[in-house]
Parts: structure tokens; sequence; C-alpha cells
């Protein structure tokens, strides 16, 4: 146990009185301090024993100073105030405004008979403390021995947790990287994976560099990542700030994850069955109700269905199988396989996937096949496939559905391409508008009503005839035939591109102040 201001009282050699302050014996005593400051706190961190001769302090007199000098050891955090007295010392009694201001505080104020030197009492303390780190330090490698041994009898993960509360008396919660519970003793480990669900969220974006220590309302909790090479869980340990749970919080996070990996491993048997199942559903002709069969064998009810395509890094074949199992832990079923440079998928329409995607493939090139029937899966990756290039320019996941549309093709042009294609177009009517942009936005509400000049006209709010008049201008400069579907469809793009160049501009981040 650590050593308090009774423990320090009860040693006969330094032969200290207790004067005022008995309600704060119970106090942990952490260092010993000599000092003759009329104000220490400044020089205190919370926990010493402060030794005082009084020298200074006696000679201010007044019951308000005594006062002052108890209230400023008590707001620095001392566990008591130790007062030399003697017929050689400045004092010779405890002064009674003394005594009174630290029974007020709860400060236990002592008194060290003259021939008690303040170094025995340095000695004592940090004494104690030394012996009280080596009776840790055993119970530690003890409690680390026991710990080891259930871990290699083949326990599992259940009679870990359950070893780790008998030793420490703290709870213990292990979770998966989507804070699935996996095991728990000493709390209710779903109520605080709901409580912590933050702070995982906070620890999972770093990944293995990662932890965190916060306050719940069921008390003090400190989170751990899993796994060797790659994260595999997180560790809960609650209330966790006691000494022995400290130190060997480190050997239960090396346990863990020993114990995680190996779980990992063993579940690769039945990675391969999913995979193979993925086969299956990818063959092509796959009857409907085969389809719908094989997707419930795998627990995915689902009516639609869509597969994804995630780049792998193509030199390192370990790190392909590491993230096709991250993703079929993710997904629902685990329909995940391998081809050549690439992990492919299939998932059920409901499935979150920009989020899975973010979560366990952030920066991969991946493309998204839409949505189909089970017996279509195979359209859906083909689609997907095909959208890697266009994910690998655009930095980013591509579904099917925007692949088709021209916002993702002027995507794929640099801002100032973009610029010099609509200049080119558009140029002759920026210099008749005169800075009016009479034509350009007469042009782009016409082309946006499909041609209508009577809608065209409302919107803008002229004639008919005046858009008619401005549109045949535009065909003029623009030597294009405003009739011809590929002339509206030049003029329509440069519009488009100079929306997208301009928005590319306005989104880049400002230049620095010069100096």
């Amino acid at each position: 146990m650590p050593l308090t201001v009774r423990d320090l009282l009860a040693i006969p050699s330094l032969r200290l009185g207790l004067v005022a302050g008995r309600a704060g014996l119970g106090a942990v005593v952490e260092a010993a301090h000599a000092s003759e400051m009329l104000a220490p706190a400044a020089w205190l961190e919370g926990g010493e024993v402060v030794m005082t001769t009084g020298l200074l302090l006696a000679g201010q007199g007044a019951d308000e100073a005594y006062a002052g000098y108890a209230e400023d050891v008590a707001r620095g955090g001392a566990a008591a105030l130790v007062l030399g007295i003697g017929a050689g010392l400045p004092l010779q009694q405890p002064p009674p405004a003394l005594a009174a201001a630290a029974e007020r505080l709860g400060l236990p104020l002592l008194t060290a008979p003259e021939r008690t030197p303040f170094v025995a009492v340095t000695k004592a303390v940090f004494g104690a403390r030394a012996a009280e780190e080596r009776r840790l330090l055993e119970r530690t490698l003890r409690t680390q021995r026991q710990l080891t041994a259930v871990t290699a009898s083949g326990g599992g993960l259940d009679a870990l947790l359950r070893a780790w509360h008998d030793a420490t008396g703290g709870g213990v919660v292990v979770c998966d990287v989507l804070g699935r519970l996996l095991g728990a003793a000493g709390a209710d480990g779903s109520a605080a994976l709901a409580e912590a669900a933050e702070i995982l969220d906070v620890v999972a974006l770093r990944g293995l560099r990662g932890s965190a220590d916060g306050d719940l309302p069921s008390g003090r909790l400190q989170v751990q990542p899993l796994g060797g090479a790659r994260l595999r869980g997180f560790l809960l340990l609650l209330g966790a700030g006691s000494a022995e749970s400290r130190l060997l919080g480190s050997v239960l996070v090396s346990l863990l994850s020993v114990e995680l990996e190996r779980r990992h491993l063993a579940d690769e048997p039945q990675r391969r069955r999913r995979a193979h199942l993925l086969d299956r559903l990818l063959s092509p002709d796959l009857p409907a109700a085969q389809a719908r069969s094989l997707l419930a064998s795998a627990g995915v009810p689902a009516a639609s269905v869509r597969a994804l395509a995630v780049a792998a890094d193509a030199e390192r074949p370990e790190e392909r199988a590491e993230l096709a199992a991250d993703l079929a832990m993710a997904v629902p079923g685990g329909l995940v396989r391998v081809t050549g440079a690439n992990a492919e998928l299939l998932v059920g329409d409901e499935v979150d996937v920009a989020g899975v995607l973010a979560r366990f493939a952030p920066g991969r090139p991946a493309g998204i096949g839409p949505a189909v029937g089970p017996q279509y899966a195979a359209l859906s990756l083909r689609q997907a496939r095909a959208l890697l290039p266009t994910s690998r320019e655009l930095g980013r996941p591509v579904t099917a559905t925007e692949a088709g549309s021209v916002r993702l093709l002027l995507h794929l042009g640099s801002p100032a391409l973009l610029a010099g294609f609509a200049d080119t177009v558009l140029a002759p009517l920026d210099a008749a508008d005169d800075g009016t942009g009479a034509l350009t936005e007469t042009l782009r509400v016409w082309l946006e009503t499909n041609g209508s000049w009577a809608e065209a006209a409302a919107l803008l709010g002229v004639h008919r005839h005046t858009v008619q008049s401005r549109v045949q201008r535009i065909g003029r400069l623009t030597g294009r035939t405003m009739d011809r579907a590929e002339d509206r469809v030049d003029l329509w793009l440069a519009l488009r591109a100079r929306e997208s160049a301009s928005a590319a501009v306005s989104d880049r981040p400002p230049p620095p102040s010069p100096g």
C-alpha cells in the first residue's frame, strides 16, 4: 500500500506528533520537501510533506500570516506540514493560529523535535516509496507470469480477460476494429463500448499508433490498439488508474495482440470458403434462384447487390491478402477475393461502401459497380473494374452512376485545360458581350431549356424575339449551327468547363501573406 501521513506519523524513530488536521491523515505521501519560503505552493507538485522550522514565518507574528501560510501550503496540494520545534529553533511551540488554520483546512500539522533532522523524514519517505515500488514490481512480475501462462495454455481470450480482472480488479473489454464485442471481464462490455464509441473512433483513425484516455460516466477509461502488423481490435481498460494496471497494460496489449492474430489466422479457411462462394456468384449466366440461394448461405439475403474492385499493392502479395481480410471482416457475408492486384467484394445494396472504403482502404483506387440483381453480380464487377483507372486519376472511389456523367469527365481535366477549352469556344461571346454577359447567359438558359424560345424568354425576362436574335448572333460569332446537335454539345461543354475551372480555382487555399 502507498505511504500515507498516518504511516509516517507511526514511524517511532521520527518522533513526530500530531497537532491538527486529523481528517487528512489518509493522504498519500509522494515526497518530502524542506522549505523556509513564506509561499511554497508554487514549488509543489502535490502529495509532498512540507518541512519548515518557521525561520521566516516566526518573524511575521500576526495570526493572519500563520493562516495565510497554511492556506498556501494546502493550495499547493501538500499531504502534510511538519514544523520543527525546539529550544534552539525559531519556534518552541506550534502557533495556535497555524494549528487552527490547519484544522480548518484538513491539513495534517505535525511537529518534529529538534533532535529529528528533516533529512531523517526525507529518508523515511523515500525509503517507504522505494519499498512500495519494489512490492509493486514483484506483484507485477507475478501477474505477468500468470497472464503469460494463461495465454500459453490456450485458454483463449475469455480466460485471459478473467485472469486480468482477478489480478488487478479492473474491468477490461476487447472489441474488433468495427467495435463489435469480443470479450469482457469485470464490466458490461456492451455498455462500455457504447459509452466509449467516440473515443474508439478517434483511436481508430491513427491505427496501431493511436491510444487515448478519457473519463466516462462509469469511470476512467484507457483505450489501446491491438494487433501485430495490422490493427485487429481495441482494448478498453476501465478504472485504469492504478500503478499496477499502468505497468501491466503493455503486457496485456502484447498478449491480446497475439491472441487476435491467432484468431485471424484461424479464420483463414473461412475466408477461403467465402472467396470460393464469391467465385460461384460471379459465374456468367447464373440463374436468379441459385444466386439468391448462394447469397442467403453467406448471410446476405439482399434483393440487390453491388460489386467493388479495390486496387492493392501489386508488388506485395501479403498486402493484398491483408486488405482482403480487412474488407471481409468489415462487410456482411465477407464475400471477398483477391484477383491479380485487386481485392474484389460483393455487398448488399444497403452497405455503406463509402464508409467501408474510407476506414479499411483509405487512399486506394476503388471502383463501385451499380446495384443489380444477384444473378447480374458479374456485370456489376465488370463495371467496378473499369472504374479503377478513373479512380486513380481522381484520387478517390468512383461509382458507376457518376462514371457516365459529363461532370466526371470534366473533373478529369486540369483547371487550366478546362479554362483553355472554354475560352477557345466562348471568347467571341465574351468580346461581343462587352462585359454584360448577356449573350453567354442567354446561351446557357436556352441550352438548359432544350432550345425552347418561350421558356428561355420567360426565365431571362425578355421577349422571345430577343432570345431568337441573340441565339442567331451567337451562331454567327462562334461559327456554330445552332440547330445542329454536335455544335450545341460543344457550346454546352464549354459552359460547363468554365464553371468547373472556376470552381476548382475558388476551392484552392489562399496564397500565404508576404512576409
